[in-house]
């Protein structure tokens, strides 16, 4: 066993049903941990990642239920996303 996966496992704060997920679904989890909720716009600002790649990493997110996602009150076309608790 590698130190990494010791410190993962050890953590309790340590969410492990992202293990398995891409780092782009990883990036964009940890992007509304520290601000949400925000749109898909706004989270490929934060994380400077594409837009295509924002949008693979949210269904990601979704499938697994990690991430919620609300119709924008300021723009009905958009959905804000925030963290399941």
């Amino acid at each position: 066993m590698s130190a990494t996966e010791s410190d993962t496992h050890d953590d309790p704060g340590t969410d492990v049903s992202l293990d398995d997920l891409p780092p782009s679904a990883k990036l964009v989890y940890k992007v509304l941990e520290y601000e949400e909720p925000l749109t898909q716009e706004g989270i490929a600002a934060e994380s400077r990642l594409c837009s295509r790649t924002v949008r693979y990493a949210l269904g990601k997110l979704e499938d697994r239920e990690l991430v919620a996602s609300r119709v924008c009150l300021e723009d009905a076309r958009q959905s804000t996303y925030r963290r399941r608790e």
